[in-house]
């Protein structure tokens, strides 16, 4: 009996990565390609060697073995975009520390900051995008509260409630905001509700 207990007691279950696998076979075609989009952002410059789709496969292994948990409040889309570029970023000082070793720095290598900050042309980028968006929307309160809400990592529910939306209204004015990006050109990785 007491084998038996044992047993039982070495069988664990990661009720989290369950929940992540049920999560990303449940993505849609659109959610998949919008992932798809996201690695192909997370990987340029990368070398030829270290694709789009390998990026994105490895953060679905962290995912799914448990080295990197899923923690469901946040939308699986952005966590995964999440990961994706913290294997992009970690590839990159791989390569620093490298290239440094190769030269003979060493005082240098003792120096590296590990830094997590975007680099200057995509946070001019990210800016020069939210301008746009604000001024293509300046005259929609409705979106305005929707765009407000998103920037602070606020879920749908949440800007209902801060916003007194109705859900109808909240889903409304997202999918006319995605309609009219959509024909100005933006790409944008807003997931479902």
């Amino acid at each position: 009996m007491q084998r038996i207990e044992r047993n039982r007691a070495a069988i664990t279950v990661d009720y989290t990565t369950v929940d992540a696998a049920r999560a990303i076979a449940a993505l849609s075609q659109t959610e998949l390609l919008r992932l798809a989009a996201l690695a192909r952002l997370w990987s340029r410059g990368l070398p030829e060697d270290l694709g789009w789709r390998d990026v994105l496969h490895e953060a679905i292994v962290r995912v799914l073995d448990g080295s990197r948990p899923w923690p469901p409040a946040v939308p699986l889309l952005a966590f995964l975009s999440g990961v994706m570029r913290s294997i992009c970023d970690d590839h990159w000082r791989r390569v620093r520390r490298e290239a440094l070793r190769r030269h003979g720095d060493v005082a240098a290598l003792d120096t590296i900051v590990e830094d997590d900050a975007p680099d200057p042309e995509r946070m001019l980028a990210a800016a020069q995008a939210l301008a746009a968006i604000h001024q293509l929307f300046a005259g929609d309160t409705q979106a305005l509260k929707v765009i407000a809400g998103l920037s602070e990592g606020l879920t749908a529910a949440e800007i209902c409630r801060r916003y007194a939306m109705q859900e109808g209204d909240y889903d409304t004015t997202r999918k006319r905001m995605r309609r009219k990006l959509m024909r100005r050109g933006f790409r944008f990785t807003w997931g479902a509700r």
